[in-house]
């Protein structure tokens, strides 16, 4: 699947295979690999004392300069992602990967024990369950998932065309049923997911993400599984080999995703990332703000899928790597590890001391960039905190695509052409950047007009 030894200068995705019939097809690489800049496997080893314990801030600083080498990409996002704590040795972290692939082996078996495609290496692309809770026997399904011959003499009933099998238990249980209800729609989406790349030929690694989002499907019910999933698991698959650990990055992952996912009836789950970039547009360029709301766009609905996906439709597949790690790295927390247990409870605890991250500084530019005074009045600060850097990645799209949108947006099917320009055409480096000099101008601005409303306060009390 992937090519080692390439030379400085390479781009990212001739790691990525892509299959000769999708070649003209797929989004070209921007992001090149480059000695000096890039972490590279020996810097990578060199930030690990002889105990374990990683030099955290070396490695943010190189990921900053030029993202991370393919061929350790995945151990290096375990550590991005909050799987383990930076001051922890080798010792340690291999006990919680074990006490981690021994969890999700239980859960998987739950979920196995519940439905008997999980962990076959079937993806079911069709209804199991009707809402009722009876199974539904499909020939499309059977065919995808089990021997031709399996239920062959079962009685059946027919009802809206579909054959409900009468010899299988009715299901009561909600849950059950509701989370049976998702596992066609989560293989419809693994079939569509990364289908260019020769990696996904594979059935075996189909099977791997299938497995991996049915599992969280039924651990997150509150969340359960939504489209759109399948493209941010998916590049785990790629980097880990063992599925648990594959896993493990994605659920945290979405530990920091999971809110974009909860939509109702009133709101999308993106809702404060939309109102945050309708904000900052407004403060940065209120002549494209009014513009936008003049097409009917104010909402800023044009960008869920930007902020749904990681720009996963804008980048080529290695861009998009690169673009998520050096986020990972401009925000990184020293916390995140110890966050991430105390939410999680004793499942997988580590041994280390969170009192051994005493003293140390936040190395994520995106933290050290923000002016404390600002905090402190709640210039930049929602809610929720912090307003992700993804944020202000979507305002340097716009502010890229601004004179095109003032001069030929006429209505809101002109917004969304022009904004669809971009798929497969963002450089993810320019981005990056673009997206911290905005942070910047925008925390500027904002300062200014916290002095003038505290002059104002002033005179008039």
């Amino acid at each position: 699947m992937m090519k080692w030894g390439l030379s400085s200068g390479t781009p990212a995705d001739s790691y990525y295979e892509i299959r000769s019939d999708c070649t003209d097809d797929v989004p070209k690489s921007k992001f090149k690999i480059k000695a000096g800049k890039t972490l590279s496997a020996r810097k990578w080893q060199a930030a690990f004392s002889p105990d374990g314990c990683l030099d955290i801030a070396s490695v943010l600083s190189r990921i900053q300069r030029g993202g991370v080498h393919p061929t350790v990409r995945g151990e290096v996002w375990e550590f991005l992602l909050g799987c383990f704590d930076p001051r922890s040795t080798f010792d340690e972290r291999e006990e919680i990967r074990q006490i981690r692939r021994l969890q999700y082996a239980r859960w998987k078996e739950d979920c196995r024990q519940m439905d008997s495609h999980v962990g076959s290496g079937k993806i079911i692309t069709a209804p199991l369950i009707t809402e009722d809770g009876r199974p539904i026997k499909d020939p499309l399904v059977l065919l995808e998932a089990t021997d031709k011959n399996s239920s062959e003499g079962a009685p059946t009933t027919s009802r809206n065309g579909i054959e409900i099998d009468e010899s299988a238990e009715r299901i009561t249980d909600k849950q059950i049923i509701e989370w049976k209800l998702t596992l066609h729609q989560i293989g419809l989406d693994v079939l569509r997911t990364d289908r260019t790349m020769v990696f996904y030929e594979n059935k075996e690694n189909l099977s791997k993400l299938w497995d991996i989002l049915a599992v969280y499907a039924w651990i997150d019910k509150d969340v359960g599984y939504c489209q759109g999933m399948s493209d941010l698991c998916s590049p785990m698959i790629v980097l880990l080999n063992d599925e648990a650990d594959a896993f493990w990055c994605f659920e945290k992952l979405m530990r920091r995703l999971r809110g974009n996912f909860r939509c109702t009836d009133q709101s999308v789950g993106v809702a404060n990332q939309l109102q945050h970039l309708a904000s900052i547009i407004q403060v940065l360029d209120p002549k494209l703000h009014d513009h936008l709301e003049t097409l009917g766009g104010g909402d800023y609905l044009f960008a869920f899928r930007m902020f749904m996906v990681l720009f996963r439709r804008e980048v080529s597949f290695g861009d998009s790597l690169y673009l998520w790690e050096m986020m990972w790295a401009l925000e990184y927390d020293p916390d995140i590890f110890f966050a991430a247990c105390e939410e999680a409870g004793a499942v997988h605890k580590n041994k280390v001391s969170k009192s051994k991250l005493k003293g140390l500084r936040h190395f994520g530019k995106w933290d050290n960039n923000k002016d404390k005074d600002n905090a402190k009045n709640g210039s930049e600060d929602g809610e929720d905190g912090p307003v992700p850097i993804s944020v202000f990645m979507v305002a340097s799209v716009l502010k890229e695509k601004r004179e095109k949108l003032l001069q030929e947006a006429r209505g809101l099917d002109d917004l969304i052409r022009i904004l669809n320009d971009v798929n497969g055409n963002l450089d993810a480096k320019k981005a990056c950047a673009g997206a911290l000099k905005l942070h910047k101008k925008y925390l500027k601005k904002v300062s200014g007009y916290h002095v003038i409303i505290r002059q104002v306060k002033y005179f008039i009390s």
